[in-house]
Formats: C-alpha cells, sequence, structure tokens
C-alpha cells in the first residue's frame, strides 16, 4: 500500500461531495486489483486468502470508511466468481476494471420461461453501484410463472448477476455516514437474461475448488465488516487523541487530567489490540482448519461469529469513551474528525452485528 498518502482528507471531502469513490482511488483500486481479492490469479485477481484479505480490508478502512467498505462489499460480491458458471467467470472477471456490486435483500423475482429468465424487482444498499460494471441480485425462482419450493417448503432462493446498463440505480442513500460508498438501491422489469447468469451461494455449489468459496457465507461476511469497523475504530481514536492535544495547547489541562486522559487512552488501546489479535488468531485457525480439512468445524465457525460481534461491540464501547475527549471540534461536519465518527455510527449499525452473540 505504497501511496497510502493518496487516500487524504482532501480526496476523502471530494468523495463525499460526488457520493462514491473518486476516479483517483478507482485508477488504484484497480491497479491494486482490490476489487478482485478473492478472484483467481488466472482471471485477473490477487486470490487472497481470508486472513490475507481481512488484513488489507482493514488497513483501507482506517484510510477511510467508504473506500474500505466499498473495497469489502464489491470484493465480496466479486467472491461469488467462485459459484458462477465458466462461461460467465470468462465473460466478466477478464476485465481489468471488473466491479461487482450487490445486495443481499430478496427484491425479485425470477421466473425461467425457456431458456431464459425473466426478472422483475428492486434491491437495497449496493455499495458501489454508481462504478459498478455488474450487480448481484437474490430472487425468488419460478418456472413458467409457479414457485419452485425448497426443501422447508419455502420459495426458492438463487442469485444473479446482471449487468449494470440493463438496470436502473435509485437514489436510496441518504444517511449522514458512508456517503462515498453511493449504497444505492436498483431495480429492473421483465429483464431477460440467460440461464448461466443463476447461481446458488453454497459450499456444495462452489464451480472453483480453492478453499475461500468454501467458506461458509455468514463468518465470512462478519468477519470482513468486522475488519472495516476496526479500521475506522482505529482512525477515530487516532484523530480524538490529536484532537485532545490540540485542545490542551491552549486549554492547558492539569497533570491530573492528563494522567486521567492518558491512561484512558492506553487501557483501551490494550483492549482494542488484545481483541484484535483474538480476532485474527481465530481467523487463521479457521483457516488452517479449512486448508487441512476441507470445512470447517462448526464449534471454530461460532468462535469466528462470538469474536467478529466481541470486536464490534468493543469498538462501540472504546470510541463511546474517548469521543468526549475531542471536544467541539469531533461535531464540526466538515472536520475528518466528525466524518470518521459518522462513518463509524453508520456502519456500526449493520443488521449483522449488532448483538453481542
Amino acid at each position: 500500500m505504497q501511496n497510502s498518502q493518496l487516500f487524504n482528507h482532501e480526496l476523502a471531502q471530494k468523495a463525499e461531495k460526488l457520493g462514491q469513490l473518486p476516479e483517483e482511488w478507482l485508477t488504484e483500486i484497480y491497479a491494486e486489483k482490490w476489487f478482485k481479492l478473492f478472484v483467481p490469479k488466472d482471471l485477473g485477481g490477487l486470490g487472497c486468502t481470508l486472513p490475507e484479505a481481512l488484513k488489507i480490508e482493514e488497513k483501507l478502512a482506517k484510510l477511510d470508511g467508504s473506500l474500505g467498505w466499498t473495497v469489502t462489499l464489491c470484493a465480496g460480491a466479486a467472491w461469488f466468481v467462485g459459484f458462477m458458471n465458466e462461461s460467465v467467470r470468462k465473460d466478466i472477471f477478464p476485465d481489468e476494471k471488473l466491479c461487482l456490486a450487490g445486495s443481499g435483500f430478496v427484491g425479485g423475482k425470477a421466473n425461467k420461461v425457456g431458456d431464459k429468465y425473466i426478472i422483475s424487482g428492486s434491491w437495497t444498499y449496493a455499495s458501489g453501484a454508481l462504478h459498478a460494471t455488474h450487480l448481484t441480485a437474490n430472487c425468488e425462482i419460478f418456472e413458467e410463472g409457479k414457485a419452485l419450493l425448497d426443501k422447508k417448503g419455502n420459495t426458492l432462493i438463487k442469485a444473479f448477476v446482471l449487468d449494470r446498463k440493463d438496470m436502473e440505480i435509485l437514489d436510496g442513500w441518504n444517511y449522514m455516514g458512508m456517503i462515498a460508498t453511493g449504497s444505492h438501491a436498483f431495480k429492473c422489469e421483465n429483464l431477460s437474461v440467460p440461464l448461466d447468469r443463476c447461481f446458488e451461494i453454497l459450499p456444495e455449489k462452489a464451480q472453483l475448488k480453492a478453499p475461500i468459496y468454501q467458506y461458509p457465507f455468514l463468518q465470512f461476511a462478519e468477519a470482513t465488516l468486522a475488519a472495516n469497523i476496526l479500521g475506522i475504530s482505529k482512525h477515530l481514536i487516532e484523530l480524538i487523541e490529536q484532537s485532545f492535544w490540540k485542545r490542551h495547547e491552549y486549554r492547558k489541562y492539569d497533570k491530573k487530567h492528563l494522567r486521567y486522559f492518558q491512561n484512558l487512552l492506553s487501557q483501551q488501546a490494550k483492549k482494542l489490540q488484545k481483541l484484535r489479535d483474538e480476532f485474527y488468531s481465530q481467523v487463521d485457525s479457521s483457516w488452517k482448519e479449512l486448508s487441512k480439512n476441507g470445512k470447517i468445524s462448526e464449534s471454530r465457525l461460532k468462535k469466528i461469529s462470538k469474536i467478529s460481534r466481541k470486536l464490534t461491540q468493543k469498538c462501540r464501547e472504546i470510541n463511546g469513551k474517548l469521543y468526549p475527549f475531542a471536544g467541539l471540534e469531533a461535531a464540526k461536519t466538515h472536520t475528518e474528525l466528525n466524518r470518521v465518527w459518522r462513518d463509524f455510527n453508520t456502519v456500526g449499525q449493520h443488521a449483522l452485528l449488532i448483538f453481542p452473540f
């Protein structure tokens, strides 16, 4: 990450005004292949393991929340390459500027008619939608108008990869933070797509055999989101500390107040580092288990879910304790500190990591 100076406050402000990542950042992302963290090298990707990718995502989130989140979500959508048909892989993924944005929302219906699916629906929260080349979308599956059912008797759900040019982007991202993710909604009506654009995100349905495509999606998602929350928190804590010492230059806190803040900061930093170490230790162990055995035990998966949630909760707690020491600077809407605080308190609302268990 030699060009980290590129991800500065000025470009972050530009990104907020644009409501999407600026061209300067996108150029670097394409060059570094960050949208293709989990895409095989023979398709122009990095072919990362999960532990490798999480460290990249954490670093990017520390540089800028919207940057890290967009890369994480778009790289996560491109992870679906492992479940797509060979014809689709070869057609889509060699593009150097490939970017998949997606939604986990089941917002559409796909009716199989002959050798096509006819798709209609709308989907929410597709981070990176404005510069995506393709969008992934979950649909209920029908055949000649009749719902197909899964083993539990519910309507069968499958995913599709759709060309961005065939979709309408809806202005649906109007939140206080993560503004540059451009996490808009999208829709289509009676869109005809080939059968091979459909895929299922299940380990047994993987078309590629690399271990990363056998990592269960829930824990994959939990870990990648937790890495982002960690990165944003580290950035926020640094800015709070800087703001405190800047205030001290003209307020001149007395020694007992300085000691209090220094001790509090040190204690919280140790707690965060301990949880970070535990988080990566569990992820590393799960990866070794997967590489050795071809699967991850249920007990290990529960530990991944637990540590991802625990890390998120601790970040909320630490940031809440330290935030008041930043003073009113933290409430100025144009400052870097305020932007990072808004980003944290937006991404921290993600449903996957709200509960501590």
